[in-house]
């Protein structure tokens, strides 16, 4: 038998050979894939909540306007949990093609000021593409209810505040924070009830068990129509123009209350400028569509279209809110 010696340079010479041939169908596949047209295959859109609400449909509207003007199907999955961080998180560690996209709503930032530990970094880990949408949200009380105005509603909170109190769809969310934020500002201590669902906060609130929440006005359309609910005042600094007589609470006695529910879209850090440049392009162009803004003013949803600067700077406000209240308040959670 004849042995061959090979002294240890030409032997590590020798594996690392052989370690870049085998690497090389995976290098070939990536560099096959990043030459190809953008798109080249389907794309989606994660939106971190359960389907039906608002800001699905909003996504489903965009996606088939996408799948339309893109020539490749635009899918949208929901992935719901943990006040949004399950579906957030998949796309900040998804791949930055440009095919996983995230609707990114406001609880994003809410997260990002006082969860104590998220699985991502909310801004370094994503290339924003626009703030696409907007909307005020509800504060509403059950049509039985003796309080009829914001400075009702103050008042009765002051004479009894262990007997007031307002319900959300979760801790975290926008419902929660808009009440602890009216809190806040009007020096009041309403109990703050947390429910799995607007539904639930909804019909509490119409039974007598909960005294008023703030909602979408898709989330309470339908108890508004059904004259079971009665609206206090919209939580944007101007009116809403499906309630043009409603007030706002800003004009009801606190200047400062300006807060909004809004969705805009990101993906993955990392994704080549020209992939959101005509991400962002497609997401204007569908949002403009009159059919779209038809149906979302419906819902008192007001189209933004923003630049990626733009939603990033929002984005910072926003969290520079939620953070000052937060700590004046003393609110955070794991």
């Amino acid at each position: 038998m004849i042995t061959t010696k090979i002294d240890s340079r030409k032997r590590r010479s020798l594996l690392r050979g052989l370690a870049a041939l085998s690497m090389a169908p995976a290098i070939a596949g990536k560099s096959s894939r990043a030459s190809e047209p953008y798109p080249s295959r389907a794309l989606r859109i994660v939106v971190p909540y359960p389907p039906g609400a608002i800001n699905d449909v909003l996504a489903r509207a965009i996606g088939e306007r996408l799948t339309a003007s893109m020539g490749k199907a635009v899918i949208v999955e929901n992935k719901p949990g943990g006040n949004t961080l399950i579906g957030t998180q998949f796309v900040a560690k998804s791949d930055p093609d440009g095919y996983t996209l995230l609707q990114v709503p406001a609880a994003h930032a809410i997260n990002a000021a006082l969860q104590r530990r998220l699985p991502y970094d909310p801004i370094k880990d994503f290339s924003f593409i626009t703030l696409a949408a907007r909307a005020p949200f509800l504060l509403v009380v059950s049509k039985a209810s003796p309080i009829n105005s914001v400075q009702d509603l103050v008042a009765a909170a002051k004479k009894a505040p262990d007997a007031i109190s307002f319900a959300s769809s979760g801790t975290g969310g926008n419902a929660h924070l808009m009440g602890e934020l009216l809190n806040n500002v009007a020096d009041i201590q309403m109990l703050h009830v947390p429910y799995k669902g607007t539904a639930a906060a909804i019909n509490d609130i119409i039974g007598g068990q909960v005294q008023c929440t703030f909602s979408t006005y898709s989330g309470a359309a339908a108890a508004i129509q059904a004259d079971r609910l009665k609206v206090l005042a919209v939580t944007s600094a101007k009116r809403a123009p499906v309630f043009p007589d409603i007030p706002t609470i800003a004009e009801s006695g606190y200047p400062s209350y300006d807060v909004v529910g809004w969705w805009g879209f990101a993906v993955a850090a990392g994704t080549a400028t020209a992939i959101v440049d005509r991400l962002h392009n497609e997401i204007i162009q569908a949002c403009n569509t009159p059919a779209l803004k038809e149906r979302l003013a419906a819902d008192a949803v007001e189209i933004v279209g923003s630049t990626p600067e733009e939603f990033v700077a929002y984005l910072n406000k926003d969290i520079a809110l939620w953070r000052d209240l937060g700590q004046r308040a003393r609110i955070t959670w794991e």
